[in-house]
């Protein structure tokens, strides 16, 4: 804009992502201290270096930025935990309280008593969890965790079969794919990489196929793809163990690449001692159970017909580069293992596993270099050597001196003590996006368990009513920060601070900065530096890091480029010297290859749950158990493009574009007697939620879906009334990497009488 027609300046900032898989450029406009309008990437485009542009959550920030119900001051609780009573009172009183109780309570427990949650609504280095991190192993400790809600299973699986997590092409090579198969994978709307869904959409224009298997009609498979498959949820494993069965029974898969590179594929290749053991090939077959796995036995699991089952593994057998692209949604399921082990394997089988347009499905960090590095801001090393799976917070706060190995504990034998504080930074999973609700509500009441709860955040979420004291924090848009791309992408972000924080807000640093000196650490925590400072030095951490080209903190700034981005012109190809000469270059495994057959499953001695070849097992809640008798419908909670988890909840705009109801199919609403609009109750044994619904052809029959991440809002019966989907799962997890199952969920659902 003409800078002597007006005092606005423009200037050009990262998206505050929060938890979102993408990492988008925005242009702010602001006058007079305020930003009065929010646009996105204009820099030049190109499959190699693309624009990084803004969804509808980006564009619609500035409801966020000037909400009204924004946290203007700490509060302290003045009612029971839960009441969502609170009292104003200054950040001396609030950071005194907090520091004393951290002394008392690890004087009382020891510093293993200390916690601080998964949280991932900030991530631009100084706002976020890590900056109480730092605090927390400065002040002597606190318990660790491990995993995440969203990776939990197949972060730590994917290593199992390949050794390492850097199982992705560089996302360019999509374009030399003949066959696209996205598996419950949904870029159009949660966004998995910015630009994910445009690669995509150029690799079909280049000739590939692009078939998407998903119990819904998500905008991803309305727009990216050529065949909608629709799949009942939790039995994938089942339809890809049937497409193993084509493949090897019409002598489809790679043969010379499964015995060079392979373990286990066959009795040929067992590990040494093994040699008897069930091999992949043998389950496949049905030699030991009397079970072959065909497309026929599949149909009545999947409720797929077997001609397409059969015709999907074919097209992706000889279409001799193809993607399986696995989404996240399989994998946070009751054994949820089995779904990254199976999809890996058919990558594995068919050589798609080193070659330019294939892809080795899995966790899929780009090749190269791993992609980004989230954040570089220095937490310390914790001395407190004890860490919990991240999901199993509330085992620990109910009976963490009973927790050993046998509930996912590392580091220690056992814990030596239960959690009695939390410190929850940029967190809502102590309530909204936590399992069963209901349950963790009751333990967070308790004050016996945790004795005392800080939330830090920037709104009254359903986590800070259960708080002590809240600390109100400033947006992205009032402190500096910097991004690096999510998974994939190669481009550093600046974010520079835009305008004045609110009221009496601060960022998650200065906050972490100021409690720190309460405890006498202030010094040893900031080092004499302030937010700017610590962007400014990871500035240059980056360049030792990961881009040593990019410019210094103040070019970088003063010239308004925004982003620092690295085009791919030749695309990295995971696995390509493993491919090339797999003795030479053998991979992390045990076996340097990639092991289809895990002896490190098979030693767990739990054949049943944690199988040594991937299988198809029965869901402990499914339409095939007798829990179907009284719950008989399959509820998913996907991504909606209204929200980052459940973040953007609050912003009406959003609300107001995708608002939020149950889907449900015209089959399952005709027996009810539901019509579309009717506000329905969705329950089970752990809670329920009323909400309107929406029935569509785009579910398939037996399946609800409502969108995750709704506020929960219950009334005085306790029932939600925002259609918060996790009054409904379970706090129950996977057996092997004790993540959640967050997905496997049976219901009812009625029409509510007006």
């Amino acid at each position: 804009m003409d800078s002597t027609q007006t005092d606005e300046r423009v200037v050009r900032v990262g998206c505050p992502a929060h938890n979102c898989g993408g990492r988008c450029l925005l242009k702010a406009h602001i006058k007079d201290g305020v930003i009065t309008r929010l646009e996105t990437d204009d820099r030049p485009d190109s499959i190699a270096d693309p624009q990084l542009r803004a969804c509808v959550r980006g564009r619609a920030y500035l409801r966020r930025q000037y909400h009204p119900d924004r946290l203007k001051y700490p509060l302290k609780r003045v009612g029971k935990r839960g009441e969502g009573k609170f009292e104003r009172i200054s950040w001396d009183e609030a950071l005194s309280i907090i520091a004393a109780e951290m002394q008392r309570i690890k004087e009382t427990y020891g510093n293993g008593a200390l916690y601080v949650p998964y949280g991932t609504g900030g991530s631009s280095h100084t706002m976020g969890s890590d900056t109480a991190h730092r605090l927390m192993n400065l002040f002597g400790g606190c318990l660790n965790h491990y995993s995440s809600y969203s990776w939990g299973v197949i972060e730590q699986i994917t290593e199992i079969i390949y050794g390492t997590n850097e199982t992705g092409n560089q996302r360019q090579d999509w374009l030399n794919s003949k066959y696209i198969l996205m598996w419950s994978w949904n870029p159009a709307e949660m966004r998995d990489g910015t630009n994910s869904d445009f690669l995509i959409k150029k690799a079909r224009e280049n000739g590939a196929k692009v078939v998407c298997i998903d119990p819904r009609m998500s905008m991803s498979a309305v727009s990216l793809a050529d065949e909608w498959i629709p799949i009942r949820p939790g039995t994938d494993v089942a339809m890809m163990s049937a497409m193993a069965y084509v493949m090897i029974s019409e002598n489809l898969y790679d043969a010379e690449f499964v015995r060079t590179h392979c373990v286990g594929f066959d009795e040929t290749q067992m590990p040494t001692g093994l040699e008897g053991e069930e091999s992949y090939k043998d389950y496949i077959l049905g030699i030991r159970d009397g079970i072959p796995k065909t497309p026929e036995w599949a149909e009545s699991i999947t409720g797929i017909p077997h001609e397409t089952i059969a015709r999907i593994a074919r097209e992706y057998a000889t279409s001799k580069s193809g993607v399986l692209y696995q989404g996240y949604g399989m994998q946070r399921r009751a054994y949820g293992e089995q779904a990254v082990l199976v999809g890996c394997t058919l990558a594995a089988i068919t050589g798609n596993v080193g070659i330019s347009g294939g892809w080795a499905s899995g966790m899929a960090y780009q090749s190269n270099d791993g992609g980004p590095l989230w954040s570089l801001f220095p937490v310390e090393e914790n001395p407190v050597k004890a860490a919990i799976p991240s999901f199993l917070w509330t085992e620990a706060a109910l009976r963490g001196e009973e927790m050993s190995a046998e509930d996912g504990v590392k580091g220690v034998e056992k814990l030596d003590s239960n959690i009695k504080l939390i410190y929850a930074v940029a967190c809502n999973t102590l309530v909204n996006q936590h399992g069963n609700i209901n349950r963790a509500t009751e333990i967070l009441q308790d004050e016996n368990l945790v004795e005392l709860i800080v939330v830090q955040d920037q709104f009254m979420t359903s986590s800070g009513l259960y708080a002590d004291i809240i600390l109100p924090v400033c947006s992205q848009f009032e402190t500096w920060g910097l991004e690096d791309g999510w998974k994939y992408g190669d481009e550093l972000i600046l974010m520079p601070k835009l305008v004045e924080p609110l009221s009496e807000t601060k960022s998650d640093y200065q906050i972490c900065a100021e409690l720190a000196e309460k405890l006498g650490i202030g010094e040893e925590y900031t080092q004499g530096r302030d937010d700017r400072d610590w962007i400014e030095w990871a500035i240059e951490a980056y360049r030792e890091a990961r881009f040593p080209d990019v410019p210094a903190f103040d070019e970088f700034a003063d010239s308004n480029m925004g982003v620092y981005s690295v085009p791919v012109t030749k695309p990295a190809i995971a696995f390509e010297d493993f491919r090339a000469d797999p003795e030479v270059n053998p991979l992390g495994t045990p076996s340097g290859k990639i092991e289809i057959f895990s002896k490190t499953l098979f030693d767990m001695g739990k054949p049943d749950v944690i199988p040594a070849v991937p299988k198809y097992i029965q869901e402990w809640e499914s339409p095939f158990g007798a829990e179907a008798e009284e719950y008989p419908l399959q509820a998913l909670g996907h991504h909606s493009m209204g929200r980052v988890h459940s973040t953007h909840d609050n912003n009406d705009w959003l609300r107001e574009a995708f608002p939020q109801r149950v889907f449900i199919n015209p089959v399952d609403a005709e027996k009810r007697n539901i019509k579309n609009g009717d506000k329905v109750k969705v329950f089970n044994e752990r809670g329920a939620l009323i909400t309107p619904c929406r029935v569509t052809k785009r579910i398939m029959p037996g399946v609800v879906d409502i969108p995750a991440g709704a506020w929960w809002n219950p009334n005085e019966e306790g029932v939600d009334q925002s259609g918060s989907t996790n009054v409904l799962t379970s706090e129950k997890w996977t057996p092997w990497a004790f993540s959640n199952a967050l997905h496997t969920i049976m219901v009812q659902i009625e029409k509510v009488k007006s």
